[in-house]
């Protein structure tokens, strides 16, 4: 999404195991939410859900400034990041930017417009930003400044994205991909 912080909202109700989707997302960032629900759902057990917790819920996310059209895989990771926050009650950390497609196994794959999503954090006074590992060489045409001022965390799995992202440690979360 270029150079635009994007706020991304889940909310868990009562229901029968749909997933809402809105914010006039394109194609890709709906497969990305469905993505990263299916993520979730295959790691239920080290999350500490029960395996049919998605049967019983109503899942909905949201990206607000519905008005704006979004599409793009990088916002993945932040998807998955919502929607573990909001399974588990946990709080995603304040000062966190995060930038990254995810697989259904939960791997961090790279994105494009690093510099513009960098610039774009540090805009918006954010200080610790999670990058997919195979970007990093991609710092380099960041500018020294972009990168002084941000705290840059590589990751390669959601499990490291969650270690970093969220308020609190979940139990035993270990990798296993």
């Amino acid at each position: 999404v270029g150079g635009e912080l994007l706020q991304i909202e889940a909310t868990l109700m009562a229901g029968a195991g749909k997933l809402i989707i809105t914010g006039k997302l394109g194609d890709v960032m709906q497969e990305s939410a469905q993505a990263a629900l299916s993520y979730v759902r295959s790691r239920a057990k080290v999350l500490g859900l029960e395996d049919d917790f998605y049967q019983k819920l109503d899942i909905h996310i949201h990206v607000p400034e519905g008005a704006i059209p979004k599409d793009g895989p990088s916002a993945g990771i932040t998807m998955a990041t919502a929607l573990v926050s909001a399974l588990v009650k946990v709080p995603v950390k304040h000062n966190l930017a995060m930038t990254g497609e995810i697989t259904l196994r939960g791997r961090v794959l790279p994105i494009g417009g690093l510099t513009e999503k960098l610039l774009a954090a540090k805009r918006g006074n954010i200080t610790h930003v999670l990058i997919p590992k195979d970007n990093e060489r991609d710092l380099q045409d960041v500018p020294i400044k972009i990168r002084k001022s941000l705290t840059i965390h590589v990751v390669n799995h959601m499990d490291e994205v969650l270690g970093y992202a969220l308020a609190k440690e979940l139990g035993k979360v270990v990798l296993d991909n």
